[in-house]
Order: structure tokens, then sequence, then C-alpha cells
């Protein structure tokens, strides 16, 4: 791994739960040793990507990180575009909403409306969702280019929970059926007790950049509701495409 992998990879070690992490807990997750961990940690501070609280010690990320991020909102303003209708999807379900964006080799999670529900899913900003076992990651790939669909198949298929599909030839007829019926079904595929529906977001050329879904205790969840939800989420897909882009584009041909 190269420099900016590294320094890339502490960055990543940063979530919702642990905004704030020690050089040693740094070091002992990302399996650098102390010196070199510093090293990437005081260039990092540098360029404003990680700032050190000073009475503490201990490293967070900086305000460098939000200036990029204001900068590609502007430019291409995905969350202001699709905040509005996961709250309204949020609202017409009474699930947990989340949205997702594609980097790399997985999803991010950019988004998350929570309900009320004290036995609901939970899901963190910026949690990472692997592509061949969330409704997420399936609806991605059901308008995700072939280079793409090949790479996740052919890499390494994680089980989560018993319920995991690992062979890639039922990954393929998932993506098949998710294409087909404008959404994917997700039935614990990801977390044990979790069903969860989502559709794609799609680009002017029709493919996917990132996904809408709705995340619900399997225990309270119905096919009639499933049907419903999956309806919901396409739809709100499809606007959020339409918002983006224009009306004009080969997003409604191909999710139509």
């Amino acid at each position: 791994m190269g420099t900016v992998g590294k320094a890339i990879s502490l960055l990543e070690l940063f979530t919702v739960d642990e905004p704030e992490l020690g050089l040693s807990d740094l070091a002992r997750r990302s399996g650098f040793d102390k010196a070199t961990t510093r090293r990437l940690l005081m260039a990092l501070t540098g360029h404003g990507f990680v700032e050190q609280d000073t009475g503490t010690r201990h490293y967070r990320l900086g305000a460098g990180l939000s200036r990029l991020a204001r900068i590609r909102e502007a430019r291409f303003p995905f969350l202001q575009t699709a905040v509005p209708l996961v709250r309204d999807l949020a609202a017409s379900t009474a699930e947990t909403v989340h949205l997702s964006e594609f980097g790399a080799d997985t999803l991010v999670t950019v988004h998350v409306e929570h309900p009320a529900w004290a036995n609901r899913v939970n899901i963190d900003i910026g949690q990472l969702l692997p592509l061949h076992s969330t409704a997420s990651g399936i609806a991605y790939l059901a308008f995700a280019r072939d280079e793409t669909v090949k790479a996740c198949l052919a890499g390494s298929l994680y089980a989560f929970t018993a319920h995991t599909l690992i062979e890639p030839a039922a990954i393929s007829r998932s993506i098949g059926e998710a294409r087909e019926r404008g959404y994917s079904i997700c039935d614990q595929g990801y977390e044990e007790g979790v069903i969860s529906v989502a559709a794609a977001i799609l680009t002017a050329d029709g493919f996917a950049l990132g996904t809408i879904a709705v995340a619900a205790p399997k225990a309270r969840t119905t096919a009639a509701a499933i049907a419903e939800r999956g309806l919901a989420v396409m739809e709100a897909a499809r606007e959020i495409s339409m918002r983006l882009n224009g009306e004009n584009l080969q997003t409604l041909r191909r999710q139509a």
C-alpha cells in the first residue's frame, strides 16, 4: 500500500460512534507502527484533513474534508437533491430510510432518516454497505457497469448471516430480478431480522451512482409492505434521478 493509501485508510477508521481516536488506537487498528502512523497524521493535519484535540491529544476528522465535500456538493448536488425525498419516504413508510453513494468497491451511507420506533433498524452515516449482501448493493449492481459487477462477483463474498448469498450464480439471479422488478429485496442478507428494499439512482447515461433504501424489522414486515415499499423506493429513485439529470434521460427507459 502506498503512502496515499495508508493515509486514506487512517481516515476511514473514524466513525460516528468513534469520532476521536488516539495515536495508539490508530496504530493498532491500521496495523502501522506508531512512527508511521504519527508521520501520516502529521501530513493529514498539515492539510486540514485531521485535527488534534489539545486536551485529550486524540485525533478527529478535520475541516479540510468538509471543504472538499462542500465543493463537490456545489458541483454535483446529490445530497441537497435527494434528502427531501428521503425524508418524504421515511415519513410515508415510518421505517429507516437511507441514501448511499458508490465509492471504490462499496456503497457509502451519506444520509439516514430513522423512525420513532424503539424497535428499528439503525444505520450510521458513513457506514459502508457491501454490494453482494445488501438490498442497496444489489440495486446498485442491477444498473452498474459490467466491469463493476464482474469485479464484485470475482471478489471476496463474505457470509454475514446464514441468509447471505455468496454464490456468484445466485447473486447474478438476484441482480437480474432487481433489474426486471425495478427494485431489490434483501431478506436478512446483511443482518438477522432485517428486511430491506432498495432502488438505484441513475446518471444521465442510465448507470447507477447510488441508491435509496427502506430497512425494517422483519417481524413487522408483510409481503404487501415489501411490495408497497419497493414501488415507493423505485419512484423516489426515479424522481431523484430526474432532478439530478433532467427528465429527458435514459433513466426513465431503463427503470420503467
